[in-house]
């Protein structure tokens, strides 16, 4: 994450933003961003094969949300449609290409020629470290193993973020006020040129201290987090209120009810309020507990931490900005 390759949205749309306005497709732009980050967290020096497969696992992904496929899924697997044999022929080529990657990042590792510190290794690390198996056990285990966590680390994280990101820049652009606050304490912890900006992405201290930037996230994501749905199983029967909820029983809570119930959050719980987190999650609302953008206890996301400083670093690049208006459906960027 600490690469600045991708910080200048001047040179990718070769616009001189001094003086001028800026207009960028933001959904797209903060895709892109986002798989970027992950893809340089998760494969360090081997980033452009990393790119490489991410990029094909977008497309695997565009492909498993069509909606024809559902019939697919049913009952018409010995007659597979051109979807079908699209997503399996995009699967192979997604796990040849991992694989190639976790093998000669397996011969560096024995040769003693890899000082990689990125996820890709840990994974590796960690498996290595926990198997007990027979070699053959092993590596099909481990195979395994890295093709499941590599595919739910994009899925899970890059369009999660962009989303994020998306929103968290629709709502400073419908509250300036807020839009000043942001810019201010970024000039403040990271100074306010190119060069003091990128320094800050590699000082956790310093992006630490962004407390403003971190209470709008967390505003953008109570009222439009990515996650809609907590999914839960009753192991055993069990009593909920004044309901008794058999064993098997499959429970849906919708986040969104959650985190706009005016009984917790008070009557303004419709409303973009950062400073309801100026003293924590803890002293939000009500019931802290009900605030889920990333789950909750044993089942919370183990990206959270990672999550929430690859958003500072998205919305750092385009605070570099002197202003943010929102024009229908576009954000609009001013240099002054």
């Amino acid at each position: 994450m600490k690469d600045n390759r991708s910080f200048n949205i001047e040179k990718k749309h070769q616009t001189k933003v001094t003086h001028q306005i800026v207009d960028i497709k933001v959904d797209e732009e903060l895709k892109t961003l986002s798989a970027d980050i992950i893809s340089r967290a998760c494969f360090g020096s081997s980033y452009s094969q990393g790119n490489q497969i991410f990029a094909k696992i977008a497309i695997l992904q565009e492909a498993l949300s069509n909606p024809s496929l559902l019939f697919g899924f049913l009952n018409f697997s010995l007659f597979p449609t051109e979807s079908e044999k699209k997503i399996k022929s995009l699967r192979k080529e997604v796990d040849a290409l991992l694989l190639k990657l976790v093998r000669d990042r397996q011969k560096e590792s024995q040769s003693g020629g890899t000082s990689e510190k990125d996820l890709l290794q840990m994974i590796l690390q960690s498996a290595a470290n926990n198997s007990t198996d027979k070699p053959q056990q092993y590596m099909h285990k481990t195979d395994q193993f890295i093709l499941d966590n590599c595919r739910s680390i994009y899925f899970a994280g890059s369009e999660t973020t962009a989303l994020t990101a998306s929103w968290t820049l629709m709502l400073l652009a419908l509250h300036p006020e807020w839009q000043e606050r942001v810019r201010v304490e970024i000039a403040e912890v990271c100074g306010d040129d190119d060069d003091q900006l990128r320094q800050c992405l590699k000082d956790m201290d310093k992006l630490n201290k962004l407390k403003t930037l971190t209470m709008v996230i967390q505003e953008s994501l109570r009222l439009y987090g990515p996650g809609v749905i907590l999914a839960r199983e009753a192991l055993a029967k069990m009593k909920w209120g004044d309901f008794t909820v058999p064993e098997g029983i499959h429970r849906w809570t919708l986040i969104p009810t959650l985190h706009r119930d005016p009984e917790n959050w008070g009557p303004d719980a419709n409303e973009f309020k950062p400073e309801r987190f100026a003293n924590g999650v803890s002293e939000a609302c009500k019931y802290p507990q009900a605030y889920v953008p990333f789950g909750h206890r044993s089942r919370s996301c183990i990206g959270q931490t990672f999550g929430m400083v690859q958003l500072k670093i998205m919305l750092l690049k385009y605070e570099n900005y002197k202003r943010i208006l929102f024009v229908g459906i576009f954000c609009v960027f001013f240099s002054l």
